[in-house]
């Protein structure tokens, strides 16, 4: 068989899911062939490494298969319906049905499949088809490998997200009698490291393996816990007659975001999900890591991601252009503008690095330096500061802001100092285009909570009136470089 050599061609199913896009990009990391099924392969197309390969593909139609797994030695199944409807489970059936024939075909030496842990006949809709799954596909004689986890901790994760969701919008939650119920939360990282060596674990027959983080917790732990973390006072109530069809509705007027799969996902929790068979433990060498640090590792990573992120990039994506507040990217709060202006980039910039101080903010002077004094009022650093008269350099204060990334003729982002609920920044950026250059200006707030969103949307107007005409007054000082002070 093809998959008794453990470095052949892989191919990753769900590429452009949460794990499976996560798991390609580790993949080629290594240096492995890998080969990844989408449906929408443009999606895809412009991220992939040279020893990627995209090609197009539906486990929901079996004709497509066939050339996906040609050459191919080991298969990842990450496919899953949860959101697609009340026929969810009939759709990962057949999905399924198709991938398991299409496989055996192939001569594809081993399956490698995510499923959902949890035991008893009592199993939510959700688990009973995530372990259906599994069935199915060793049901094609091609060994398989089920690795059965419960909540993924990571930047980006549904379950993540959700507690994000509530913990940072409610300083009093009303909480049933499910958010007392046991799981055994796995950080994505040691997920994906599991999943990595499958790959080359030897094998001769089907296996499964119950896998976990160290702690056995509630939704209820996770939520104190990530409270704890970002330093937020959380007051939790329990009441014992929310159902999970009435939580479900309640999730969804809270985070409207989550209210499609709200209510599969409140039912897998109604119901432990720990791990009871600890093979894992000795079959593989990873040392799972317990939920504080798969919390404080999910926070770090999404900093780690937003950093290296174009934030005006998360701003054109958020669907519908810009509405009164800006955009959500993340927890964060993005409003992003651009002008353009018939000058080169370094005649464009130069207003950028001047700002601030004795040259001030280009529009509205009075409004930054009352704010100044306000901060000064409830023990902040005001505007005192003033800027440094030599060539800016990250880590130098300009009035209640400091340089956190400087390009000359490039970018200039500020971190703030003055006192808020939250964190906030404020970037520019110049960029050549055939006309001249394009100068974007953009704001981003982190909020600390209920106390930050209000802070954001109590002040967007004004700020929206103070940074349009800062805009406008760089772009206009930018045409005329010898009013420059």
């Amino acid at each position: 068989m093809q998959g008794n050599n453990p470095h052949g061609p892989v191919l990753v199913t769900g590429a452009t899911g949460y794990v499976g896009g996560r798991l390609w990009r580790l993949l080629e990391g290594q240096g492995r062939p890998v080969r990844c099924l989408a449906r929408r392969p443009d999606q895809l197309m412009s991220r992939v490494g040279a020893t990627t390969e995209v090609v197009s593909g539906d486990v929901l139609q079996a004709d497509s298969l066939d050339a996906a797994l040609t050459g191919i030695a080991s298969a990842y199944y990450l496919v899953h319906s949860l959101g697609k409807g009340e026929d969810f489970a009939e759709q990962d059936r057949v999905g399924a049905q198709n991938f398991a024939r299409a496989t055996r075909r192939a001569g594809i030496g081993r399956i490698i499949y995510l499923g959902g842990l949890g035991h008893g006949d009592n199993l939510s809709p959700h688990l009973k088809s995530r372990q259906e799954v599994g069935e199915v596909l060793r049901e094609s004689g091609v060994p398989v490998i089920e690795l059965r986890a419960s909540i993924v901790i990571g930047s980006g994760s549904l379950s993540f997200e959700m507690i994000r969701a509530l913990v940072e919008r409610l300083p009093l939650m009303i909480t049933p009698r499910w958010v007392e119920v046991k799981a055994q939360p796995i950080a994505v990282d040691d997920l994906l490291a599991y999943l990595v060596a499958a790959l080359d674990l030897p094998l001769e027959t089907s296996r499964i393996f119950e896998i976990g983080g160290a702690d056995q917790v509630s939704y209820r732990d996770l939520m104190a816990e990530y409270a704890r973390q970002r330093g937020l006072r959380r007051v939790m109530l329990p009441v014992p007659l929310l159902t999970p069809k009435l939580s479900s509705l309640w999730l969804g007027l809270v985070a409207p975001l989550y209210a499609r799969v709200g209510r599969k996902l409140i039912e897998s929790i109604k119901t432990p999900t720990v791990v009871r068979e600890t093979s894992s433990l000795s079959i593989f060498s990873i040392k799972p890591r317990g939920m504080r640090e798969a919390i404080a590792a999910a926070i770090k990573n999404e900093e780690l991601q937003f950093a290296q992120s174009r934030w005006h990039d998360a701003f054109s994506s958020g669907g519908n252009g810009r509405n009164w507040a800006g955009v959500r990217f993340g927890s964060r709060l993005i409003d992003s503008r651009a002008c353009h202006v018939p000058v080169g980039v370094a005649q464009a910039f130069a207003p950028i690095c001047c700002i601030g101080g004795k040259n001030g903010w280009y529009a509205y002077d009075w409004l930054w330096r009352l704010r100044g004094f306000l901060d000064l009022l409830i023990g902040g650093v005001g505007a005192r500061r003033g800027r440094p008269d030599e060539e800016l350099q990250v880590g130098a204060a300009i009035d209640f802001w400091r340089v956190e990334a400087y390009e000359p003729d490039r970018l200039l982002r500020l971190a703030a100092e003055m006192k808020l609920p939250g964190r906030a920044w404020l970037e520019f950026e110049v960029v050549p285009n055939k006309y001249g250059t394009t100068i974007r200006q953009t704001t981003l707030f982190d909020p600390l909570g209920l106390t930050g969103l209000a802070y954001w949307y109590a002040t967007y107007p004004l700020h929206r009136l103070i940074f349009s005409g800062m805009l406008k007054g760089i772009a206009c000082r930018a045409t005329q470089p010898n009013s420059l002070s």
